[in-house]
């Protein structure tokens, strides 16, 4: 697939954008037929992918199959037959190129905060001599709840929680593990990894990157960044849907070291000699603890089969050409001081949301999602709206955008059933 994304210009065509001009976009958009391979419910510009990613349309035949065939007729000779032992690794394997890693230093086991303790666990172990975990206030805050977590089970173990940007000057030779998120998940700030990996080494300190929402967003170079440890989910931008099995990523250096604390029987050496005595498995294998969620599994590699296509440096360019296409329509329509971009305003500094800020945010999202238009908040006042470019086109942009100045300059939130919390905002 040719995936050589063309796009005008934005800054020199600021007086032209239009809803016209955002469908020729779409007209030389070469990543617009991957939009054919989702569902997409008509009338509805969906611009939450970074909390939940559309359905693939093979996903449903995928599961189909494994319910039907493989367990309906299969059964357990599918674990054998079907492949189902081997799954963990082998997608692992699908999402190695997303990360900029090789096949063999990743696998999908569990849930993010599951694997978040299982490699923070680990990295304490990697540095014995050293009891201070670091990670920011900014942080997705169940990365601080895990961190807390780990503290109370581990005596003289100390979690610092330090500012957004002050990593630096809490390093010194009592830290032994830097925790992150990568793409901050209010304002998609981009932190630089190559750079706060390389100052955590010099100062003998591990550093453990949440990868949830760079993860098919953003270009990694795990390698390049000379990383230790990272995890991250699969049911944003990689469309493996809700409650999608999350991954883990140990460099190869690291992988014989690898302690990890929920020592279970798939990552055993030998899970069906059925031991007594723990042996760990070579290689990331020992990172698995229980089984696996084969039905859950196969509806996440039916959306990676769908990025295995695709350049993620094209995605880029085009989540990137959306995104300043979002901020110069509302800049071009808004007139209210109120509605502000909380995001970076270099779009090489965030990664694939924006955030917008607003007093009455909540209220505004609703009367949003209730044209069909769909983002979500984060308190106190953020509206995020996600730009996931294989089913994103830029007519949505449009639509989006200009619902947004919409419903701002003309009050349309002001109604009770838009301040109303949902359990899920």
């Amino acid at each position: 697939m040719n995936n050589h994304i063309p796009h005008a210009d934005l800054a020199s065509h600021a007086n032209l954008i239009d809803r016209e001009y955002c469908e020729r976009l779409d007209i030389s958009d070469r990543l617009a037929e991957c939009r054919k391979q989702f569902v997409l419910p008509a009338g509805v510009a969906y611009f939450d992918g970074m909390s939940l990613g559309a359905l693939p349309k093979i996903a449903s035949d995928r599961v189909a199959a494994v319910i039907e065939s493989q367990w309906g007729e299969g059964l357990v000779r599918s674990w054998n037959t079907a492949g189902w032992i081997e799954m963990p690794q082998r997608i692992g394997g699908k999402i190695a190129p997303l990360l900029g890693a090789d096949a063999d230093e990743v696998v999908v086991a569990d849930s993010t905060s599951v694997n978040l303790f299982k490699l923070l666990v680990a990295a304490l172990r990697l540095r014995p001599d050293r009891r201070v975990i670091v990670i920011e206030s900014s942080n997705f805050p169940t990365d601080i709840y895990i961190a807390r977590g780990v503290e109370e089970l581990h005596p003289g173990v100390e979690v610092k929680i330090v500012p957004g940007g002050q990593v630096d000057h809490a390093l010194d030779d009592k830290v032994a593990v830097v925790m992150l998120t990568h793409v901050d998940f209010k304002t998609a700030e981009i932190h630089n990894m190559a750079k706060i990996t390389a100052r955590a080494r010099d100062a003998g300190a591990i550093v453990l990157w949440d990868l949830s929402h760079s993860t098919g967003a953003v270009p990694l170079d795990l390698h390049g960044c000379d990383a230790d440890l990272a995890v991250g989910c699969g049911y944003k931008y990689l469309n493996g849907g809700p409650g999608a099995p999350a991954f883990m990523f140990v460099a190869r250096h690291h992988q014989e070291q690898i302690d990890q604390p929920i020592t279970a029987w798939m990552g055993h050496a030998k899970p069906f000699d059925f031991d007594l005595n723990y042996t760990p498995a070579q290689g990331v294998k020992r990172l698995l603890s229980g089984t696996p969620m084969i039905v859950s599994l196969a509806a996440m590699e039916a959306g990676l089969d769908i990025w295995n296509q695709v350049d993620l440096h094209s995605v880029r360019e085009k989540s990137i050409a959306m995104s300043e296409l979002f901020v110069r329509i509302v800049a071009q329509r808004s007139t209210d001081p109120q509605l502000k971009l909380a995001s970076p305003s270099d779009p090489k500094r965030r990664g694939g949301h924006l955030a917008f800020q607003h007093p009455q945010g909540y209220a505004v999202m609703q009367a949003l999602i209730d044209r069909g238009v769909i983002g979500d908040f984060r308190d106190p006042d953020l509206m995020r709206f996600g730009f996931a470019p294989l089913y994103l086109r830029f007519a949505d942009v449009w639509t989006a955008a200009n619902a947004l100045v919409e419903v701002v300059e003309t009050n349309a939130w002001d109604h009770p059933r838009f301040r109303e919390r949902a359990a899920v905002t």
